[in-house]
């Protein structure tokens, strides 16, 4: 019986060690630091996200916990949830809707913890304190650079095509490239072969968010591949034997470009094509290599990561974060941290992806 009774309290011990424990390391099961809400484990672009936020946080003395929506806004408000109950201080969070992720961020303002906005700006709201993004006029204006610097003579058919509307950034990276097309289709380099409401607005220079949101609608592809492939498809069927030949098309990324552009070369009434892309992805810069895709934006996200920690780390000590400019996102400017882009295309490939240890040489051919 005696030694039953000793037992106990070496029990209660192991127990209270073993919570101790659980409440240590990423922030599960106790308090959390930094909470980290990303869109979707289904794309790889945010699955390394996850990891690059781990280690980005490894040298510093706070805990983190990242959670994932599924492409759900309402599951995205639930893990807004769970994370205020686990006390965080900072919120990074890349909305899967700019404006349905509003109430998360209201939510999270309601209990005192400043909201950082990654990759997309969440709109409608004063409940924004900062946002972290590529800078992402510029990413459109490069990309309408580049088919400026690559065309061919006069009259040229140019295509459209943009992101998703639900998604600021689309709007965003329009406006770049707009300001950088629309003097090249008013001169007569340039001819729009897909979207009417382009063609109604291809005098004015600066176009309204409603009037971006009309051209958007018609050239949306959401961010999704089999959409863009649909929709090329669709526009190159009633094409006119003019809007064919040596074209131009405004690919928003690299998902899209490569859908888009397989439809252009699959048309013998095509004979050449220059296309946009961004994000630098694997297979999009093997189509670079191979000259299947002109040229790609590449967002080096490690340093958006970067500048994402930087930015909670210095709230959670006290200090204000550094800013580079600001965004209306309808309700107030919330103050931004932008960061660098750069033009990738089959010249500059290997300096900027490889020799930058992006990427290995190895995962790719042609080099």
């Amino acid at each position: 019986m005696k030694k039953s009774l000793r037992a106990i309290p070496l029990l209660l011990v192991a127990m209270m060690l073993a919570v101790l424990v659980s409440a240590c390391g990423n922030g599960a099961g106790g308090k959390v630091d930094v909470g980290i809400v990303l869109p979707t484990k289904d794309e790889p672009r945010w699955v390394q996200d996850e990891q690059r936020f781990k280690d980005a946080l490894k040298d510093t003395k706070y805990t983190s916990e990242i959670l994932f929506s599924q492409g759900s806004s309402a599951k995205e408000k639930e893990n807004v949830e769970a994370l205020i109950a686990k006390d965080i201080k900072v919120l990074i969070i890349c909305p899967q809707d700019g404006d349905a992720a509003a109430a998360a961020a209201e939510a999270a303002q309601k209990a005192g913890i400043k909201v950082i906005a990654y990759d997309r700006l969440i709109n409608n709201t004063d409940a924004v304190n900062y946002y972290v993004t590529f800078d992402s006029i510029a990413v459109g204006k490069a990309q309408a650079q580049y088919l400026v610097d690559h065309a061919k003579g006069k009259g040229q058919p140019l295509y459209l095509y943009a992101g998703a509307a639900s998604d600021n950034n689309a709007f965003l990276f329009f406006e770049g490239a707009w300001s950088v097309l629309q003097p090249k289709i008013s001169d007569g380099t340039f001819t729009i072969a897909n979207s009417s409401e382009a063609v109604a607005l291809k005098d004015k220079a600066e176009l309204t968010r409603e009037e971006r949101s009309k051209i958007i609608s018609q050239v949306t592809t959401n961010w999704d591949a089999n959409e863009a492939k649909n929709k090329a498809q669709t526009h190159l069927t009633a094409a006119s034997a003019d809007q064919k030949g040596d074209v131009a098309i405004l690919a928003p990324n690299d998902g899209t470009a490569r859908s888009i552009a397989d439809v252009f070369a699959s048309d013998s009434a095509v004979t050449s094509f220059i296309i946009s892309g961004q994000d630098a992805e694997k297979a999009s810069i093997q189509y670079v290599i191979d000259g299947k895709q002109s040229m790609t934006v590449f967002k080096d996200v490690r340093n958006l990561v970067k500048d994402a920690i930087n930015m909670g780390v210095s709230i959670l000590d006290g200090k204000t974060p550094e800013t580079t400019g600001s965004y209306d996102n309808g309700k107030i400017e919330v103050q931004a941290k932008q960061t660098d882009v750069q033009v990738v295309d089959k010249d500059n490939v290997k300096a900027a992806l490889i020799d930058s240890k992006y990427y290995e040489a190895s995962e790719f051919t042609g080099l």
